[in-house]
């Protein structure tokens, strides 16, 4: 993280200087006009210095410490913001759903609604946090993708394989959910049939990875993920500015993201 000290600090250092030097000559004509020696005045200099060296190491010292409180109050601030963009579409989306299932299928729209009441509260409560399980946004990407199996009215080709060897491991939460809510939304929606989503997470060493494709409609002109991906890209920076891997790949027809994230 760089700091960078004001123009206005600046001077005020700058002035402390010259002002210690002021001291240091009206001190060393005393000592001459009173004492006309200077035995020990090089002890009680060096004292001096090291008196004001420390004065202004630790007024430096509090105003990093300042900036650094600043930085990451702002942190924290952004990255609220960005979480609280996650998923507003798609609950919007299910709740149209539900509200047209409720006359015609009843059961499921029970179930629909407990799905959903339990994937709202984990983004509302669970999201605000640092961290969270990993087991426990796994659990939430699987109510994600029942509800939208429930959704829709075609078969759909999803396929998700775990291996989480380190069950104590924590991560930022509602970052994986963006990579599948993309897939989904620029995915599965736009195609008739055939549509696929196919997810290998890995967890062991203190890393996580996490692989997902899909296909999609090429003759529906859109940029896929692209503010999704901006936002989990910045969040990403704030978070694991140097233990994160985001690749990403498109083809005609195929979309594909991997995420590699050290265990910070």
């Amino acid at each position: 993280m760089n700091f960078k000290i004001s123009d206005k600090k600046k001077r005020i250092i700058k002035r402390i200087y010259k002002i210690a030097l002021v001291l240091i000559g009206i001190i060393i004509v005393i000592f001459n006009d009173t004492f006309g020696k200077l035995e020990g005045f090089v002890e009680f200099i060096a004292f001096y210095f090291i008196v004001i060296f420390i004065t202004i190491s630790y007024w430096l010292f509090k105003q990093i410490k300042s900036i650094i409180r600043l930085k990451n109050e702002k942190v924290k601030t952004e990255l609220l913001h960005l979480k609280s963009q996650v998923n507003p579409h798609f609950f919007f989306n299910m709740l149209n759903n539900l509200y047209g299932l409720v006359d015609k299928d009843s059961k499921k729209a029970q179930e629909l609604i407990l799905k959903l009441s339990d994937m709202m509260r984990y983004s509302i409560y669970d999201g605000e946090k640092e961290t969270v399980l990993l087991s426990e946004e796994v659990t939430y990407l699987q109510n994600y993708i029942e509800l939208h199996k429930m959704r829709y009215h075609k078969t759909i080709d999803v396929q998700f394989n775990i291996e989480i060897k380190d069950n104590d491991y924590e991560i930022m939460p509602l970052l994986f959910i963006i990579l599948l809510e993309n897939a989904f939304k620029h995915g599965v929606e736009n195609l008739r049939k055939n549509a696929y989503v196919h997810i290998d997470m890995k967890a062991e060493n203190d890393q996580v990875s996490f692989d997902i494709e899909n296909n999609f409609d090429n003759t529906i002109t859109n940029e896929q993920g692209g503010i999704g991906l901006k936002n989990l890209k910045r969040r990403l920076e704030l978070v694991y500015p140097k233990n994160h891997i985001l690749s990403i790949t498109k083809t005609d027809t195929v979309f594909k993201a991997i995420l590699n994230i050290s265990k910070l």
